[in-house]
């Protein structure tokens, strides 16, 4: 029944697609590393852009992020980021962002007016964060994320399936990280296509409250209620399992603003949450809330095969390769 509206978004995206790159695309002096997906839902594409900004940091650049900021109502856009932020103004994952690593994030849906005012913030090199369909913002390199527990779903586009450009745009893309992929994880259509395994790392679990780090291992033999508002809740819940937690799921919608009632549970039991979901319940967390931070971890070839694509970019644009 959904056919002839896949029809009608093809042809829409496709000529949306042409027109921006020969008309309107905006290509900028400074690097921009684009970071997204072709499908809905998470993916896990924030813990990949953490990752980035802090091994370009260790580089020696000032990176910069353009956001959607989705959630957020700033009173003015393009709207920079400050150590007063909140989710209701920024958006979660901005927040989060921002908090990880300390580098200027803008968010605006104007991601090139974003751009251009972390370029007059004296940021060397950009990273788009969810842009990899807003063509108007030129890039040099493309990363797109797949989760690795979905894959890409059916394999048809919206709104017959979960993609919003068709599965060969991977092919085009600079590398595809695959979040936590299965033993037995293939993309259809796409067996020869080479992805970057990504393992999510739990560190220590943080107390809302207090701030106070306890250990995963404190956690081992005590139940919990899990709280995720996240594209993909049942991952936050199978890290739990996979660190010996018995954790009851209380799923949320993708960036959902909570509230105090919507953690009040019928027992007692400590609440868990992710950290981009702790950034929207500070303001009324109880003693025994704790949020899990999460790095992601890459192979060295990667990290080496990235090295080399930003140096040829850097000479390209006639910029500085900062490698220390």
């Amino acid at each position: 029944m959904l056919l002839p509206l896949l029809v009608v978004f093809v042809f829409i995206a496709n000529f949306r697609r042409f027109w921006i790159l020969r008309y309107t695309q905006k290509r900028l002096v400074t690097p921009v590393i684009v970071v997204g997906n072709i499908s809905v839902g998470g993916t896990g594409k924030t813990p990949v852009l953490i990752a980035l900004v802090k091994w370009l940091q260790q580089q020696g650049f000032n990176p910069g992020v353009i956001s959607r900021g989705y959630g957020g109502k700033a009173d003015h856009y393009p709207y920079l980021l400050n150590a007063t932020s909140t989710a209701a103004e920024a958006g979660d994952e901005p927040v989060t962002i921002y908090q990880q690593t300390g580098c200027s994030v803008c968010v605006h849906a104007d991601r090139v007016a974003a751009a251009k005012l972390l370029e007059d913030e004296n940021c060397d090199i950009l990273l788009s964060d969810d842009g990899l369909q807003h063509y108007r913002l030129g890039r040099d390199i493309e990363i797109a994320v797949v989760d690795g527990q979905r894959g890409l779903g059916n394999g048809w586009r919206l709104p017959v399936g979960p993609l919003r450009e068709p599965a060969s745009r991977l092919k085009t893309v600079d590398w595809v990280i695959v979040n936590s992929p299965t033993d037995n994880f293939v993309m259809p259509g796409l067996d020869d296509l080479f992805y970057v395994p990504m393992q999510i790392r739990a560190q220590e679990f943080i107390n809302l409250q207090s701030g106070e780090k306890v250990s995963i291992a404190k956690f081992g033999s005590v139940q919990v209620n899990a709280v995720a508002g996240i594209g993909n809740p049942q991952r936050f819940h199978n890290t739990l399992t996979q660190l010996g937690i018995v954790a009851e799921l209380h799923d949320f919608p993708d960036h959902h603003t909570f509230t105090a009632n919507d953690l009040q549970f019928a027992n007692s039991l400590p609440i868990v949450m992710t950290e981009k979901d702790a950034v929207k319940c500070r303001e009324f967390a109880q003693p025994h809330w704790f949020y899990l931070p999460v790095t992601a971890s890459f192979p060295d070839s990667f990290w080496l095969a990235f090295q080399q694509k930003l140096e040829r970019v850097c000479g390209q644009k006639k910029t500085i390769f900062k490698a220390k």
